[in-house]
């Protein structure tokens, strides 16, 4: 039975129906408080908080401390949010469902019944991480590229479908019908959801096992991205629990030019944001710009909050999101729902700035945005498109984070490889129009097809060397470049459909011919990848690139027919064309262009009938995938798919968690090591430790597949942590250049002998070792990979000790039982002097644990003085201190589930 909460429980109208809601203005006029100066997007959480208040979990404390929410309070007190769904992908989702099935396996042996574990709120999960860029530039790579995919994943996609038929509430859209972003943007997100036992209307809202699940911000949906282990607890009936947010306003005036995209425009938001330090808190826009934006355009800004190290980059609904939900085939139900929804809780519409209280307020004018790209290493590193061919010459020699190193290599030479072909620095070797960032945004890819038209007809051509490929975030994508006849101009020039799929953005881009690999790596070339994603992380798109570049997908198009970024776009002619010269100017699309083929986008008659086929067609290879039956998974023999080892010891008492004494570092970093860095997605070098455990256990290395695809597999896993090819571990000495080894290796301690980080962690944990790692800025900054903080938590890591963490990976540090500490003040690695050679105490949690405590790092060192340094645990809640002291989040849900 609903609750009453605060006198809140109200009824208003749908047309001539009355409906039941917990009403925010009622709330505010029960406490005397003025609910319509709070950010929208914390009076949405505010929602949740009282709709979902059991007096146990969730008490009317908690709804007061949020109703009383301040814009520049300190941040200490926890929400408990309770979403109203959960989606996953692949990548996540796979090892997310082997945890789960893993309880089931526990329960039956503690004599309970295993479908007590059973998702208490829906979960989708949309596959879509696993298809390759195998084949491309012809009509048969899509189907191609599918065939390959369900070869080699036929065993994740049967535990799927053994997923299906175990549990009520778990849903998988098969590979081929799009981006999860994508998907849920256009068909899984409902606006309101409705409990008809009650009549109760309430927003929807939900949390992704992917960080871009903020793309869903840009309907005005609260959600945002956690690791695995977190939308685990979250979908077992555990509310997430997250610290009090800052909300920053960002006040968008004016209107973009001609000429200039929602990628120009997002990577500007991020650049700007990232200075702004917005790392945990939401972001909420508002203003008359705002009310300009499409909900694509508004979609693609959300999309790379993880970017700008936003929770959320959040859209209030409008007329736009209406319009948007009747483009795309929602009932008209639904819509009147929404809209008097939103209307009832006097949350309709683009606030004005001045009438929100935000923690801080940014302004940007849209009209000051230029044609931009970023890179060469980071997406917040933007470069106008004026300076890209100055930037990349100077980082080329540059010794710096972004710098290639190359002071003595000539930035023009010419390399053949051994099959004659010719290379150069700066040569663009993949472009890939892909990512649910930009290829959800019919503006872009309309422009991109008009683009490709123009340049056909002027005889332009893509260089034979460049890998091409066209990866849409949905078929409807398709559909509409095919009844404009925009896609046999995108055919002409090798941007053929390759896949429906993240593909290049997340390092599935396939490999690259053997001589041009050769080439690269014999030389040391700084080739380039072009690509319309959201990410270009070191080695993240493919292991021997080096310089990668985020731009809109009619950019990607022009870098590829120019074939090199040692072009200024802006001066040079692109190309030579059938008449001469071509100029950029020449082929790129007016904005009244692409106004005028927008119209065919958004054609609710084709989402309807595209999304229909999840069940009704799903496709012939999914059909012919067999499933296991029953509640408890039998766990065949299999290098993809096995019993996690996380409840190996599992009692319903749990044991004190040891003390940290004696402890070596395992690995010491630098600023901005990613997700990617410590967990790779991408390929398997076969000479790693991940590699030659596949070789001996029967697996040819042209089956390795991905360690994304691989994460139902712990022992893949735990040997693939901090194995990217293009992490750099301080403690092995600099070369004489001043130059840093790249590669997952450490010095093991005390003998100084040089090993794999894998192997090296497994005699420490053989010897009852405990090992700490260290970092510097943004630690664990990218991708909601729960699987870096498993797999750091299965090398025996007891600490992560860093300047400063991402917030995802933080919480999942904690999540699998990791301390992780924070340098107070303006303490790190290098003004203590660590190198890595010192042992290590960790005191302080001995008499209890608080969040945010200080503890201390004793260092000893081998001249035998010590150094007691204070440190700030970062456990940030109450309900995280019950996490950590159960051993992580995992067992602390199936003690919860099992007793209950």
């Amino acid at each position: 039975m609903s609750n009453n909460t605060l006198n809140s429980l109200k009824k208003f109208k749908i047309g001539g129906k009355n409906a039941n809601f917990y009403s925010l203005p009622a709330l505010g006029k029960e406490l005397g408080i003025d609910i319509k100066r709070l950010p929208v997007s914390i009076r949405i959480v505010l929602e949740s908080v009282l709709r979902n208040c059991d007096g146990k979990k969730i008490t009317e404390k908690h709804v007061r401390e949020l109703a009383q929410w301040q814009p520049n309070a300190k941040r200490n007190t926890e929400i408990p949010f309770v979403v109203a769904r959960v989606v996953l992908q692949d990548f996540t989702g796979v090892p997310l469902l082997a945890d789960i099935a893993a309880m089931r396996s526990v329960a039956q042996r503690e004599g309970k019944d295993p479908k007590r574990i059973e998702p208490m709120v829906p979960v989708d999960l949309v596959v879509d991480h696993s298809v390759m860029i195998d084949h491309f530039g012809n009509q048969a790579a899509l189907g191609q590229n599918m065939k390959i995919e369900f070869q080699r994943n036929h065993e994740r996609y049967q535990f799927l479908k053994w997923g299906m038929q175990a549990f009520n509430t778990f849903g998988v859209v098969p590979p081929g019908f799009g981006i999860v972003h994508q998907v849920n943007l256009e068909h899984l997100a409902r606006g309101v959801h409705h409990n008809a036992l009650d009549n109760v209307y309430y927003p929807d809202t939900l949390v992704g096992t992917d960080s871009h699940t903020t793309m869903i911000n840009g309907i005005g949906v609260v959600g945002w991205g956690v690791g695995g282990i977190e939308a685990e607890a979250g979908m077992l009936g555990q509310p997430l629990y997250i610290l009090t947010p800052d909300v920053v306003g960002v006040e968008l005036t004016g209107e973009l030019r001609g000429g200039v995209t929602a990628t120009d425009l997002v990577l500007t938001i991020t650049e700007l944001l990232r200075k702004q330090k917005v790392v945990g808190k939401f972001v909420e826009f508002c203003g008359p710009g705002t009310s300009s934006l499409s909900v694509t355009d508004r979609a693609t800004i959300g999309n790379m909050a993880p970017e700008y190290g936003a929770t959320m980059g959040f859209f209030p609904v409008d007329d736009r999101t209406l319009e948007y939900f009747r483009g795309t085939g929602r009932t008209p139900e639904e819509i009147e729902a929404l809209k008097a929804y939103f209307k009832a809780q006097d949350m309709y519409g683009i606030p004005k700035a001045k009438n929100i209280d935000y923690s801080q307020l940014i302004t940007l004018d849209l009209s000051t945005v230029t044609p931009s790209l970023a890179g060469p290493k980071r997406p917040q590193d933007r470069i106008e498109l004026g300076d890209a061919k100055a930037t990349f010459a100077r980082l080329f020699s540059e010794q710096s984070a972004n710098g290639f190193n190359q002071p003595h290599a000539r930035l023009d030479q010419t390399f053949t490889t051994s099959t004659g072909r010719k290379l150069k620095n700066g040569d663009i070797l993949i472009a890939a129009i892909t990512s649910c960032t930009n290829t959800s945004n019919p503006s872009v890819m309309l422009a991109a097809g008009l683009m490709a038209k123009k340049a056909v007809e002027a005889g332009l051509k893509v260089p034979k060397n460049i890998k091409t490929s066209l990866a849409p975030g949905s078929r409807v994508v398709t559909n509409y470049l095919e009844r404009t006849g925009l896609l046999p101009y995108l055919n002409k020039l090798g941007f053929n459909v390759a896949a429906y799929g993240c593909t290049t953005c997340i390092g599935n881009s396939g490999d690259l011919a053997p001589d041009m690999n050769e080439a690269i790596a014999q030389n040391d070339l700084i080739c380039a990848a072009v690509l319309s994603g959201n990410r270009n992380f070191e080695a993240r798109i493919h292991p021997n690139i080096k310089a990668n570049f985020l731009a809109s997908p009619p950019l990607v198009l022009a870098y590829a027919l120019a074939g090199t970024v040692r072009l200024d776009l802006m001066t040079e002619p692109i190309g030579k064309g059938k008449n001469g010269d071509v100029w950029l100017g020449d082929i790129w699309p007016t904005n009244a262009e692409v106004q005028a083929l927008l119209g065919t986008a958004l054609d609710p008659t084709v989402f309807r009938g595209n999304y229909s086929q999840i069940k009704s067609n799903p496709g012939k290879l999914w059909k012919e995938i067999g499933s296991v039956d029953g509640d408890v998974y039998n766990w065949p023999e299999s290098t993809y798919i096995a019993e996690p080892p996380f409840f190996a010891d599992f009692g319903m008492t749990p044991a004190p968690m040891p003390a940290v004494r004696n402890a070596r570092a395992l690995a010491v970093f630098g600023d901005s090591v990613t997700t990617d860095h410590i967990s790779p997605a991408g390929s398997i070098k076969e000479s790693s430790p991940a590699g030659q455990w596949l070789k001996e256990h029967g697996v040819t290395k042209e089956n390795f597949n991905s360690y994304g695809s691989r994460r139902g597999n712990h022992d893949v896993m735990m040997r693939g942590t901090f194995a990217n090819v293009r992490i750099k571990n301080l403690m092995i000495p600099a070369a004489a250049d001043g130059s840093r080894f790249e590669g997952g290796e450490t010095l093991y301690q005390p003998t100084g002998e040089r090993l794999s980080i894998f192997d090296a962690a497994m005699k420490y944990i053989d010897e009852g070792v405990s090992t700490i790692v260290f970092g510097g800025e943004e630690y664990g900054t990218g991708s909601s990979r729960d699987w870096a903080a498993k797999g750091t938590q299965l090398l025996g890591v007891k600490a992560v000790v860093a300047r400063s963490f991402e917030r995802i990976h933080r919480s999942n540090l904690v999540g699998m039982g990791v301390l992780p500490l924070q340098f107070k003040d303006s303490d790190s690695v290098d003004s203590l002097g660590i190198t890595g050679e010192e042992v290590y105490d960790i005191t302080g949690l001995e008499n209890g644990i608080k969040p945010q405590q200080d503890v201390v790092l004793t260092i000893r060192r081998k001249d035998g003085t010590t150094q007691a340094v204070p440190m700030l645990l970062r456990i940030d809640t109450e309900t995280e201190v019950d996490y950590y002291q159960h051993g992580g989040i995992l067992p602390y849900v199936l003690r919860d589930l099992l007793a209950a």
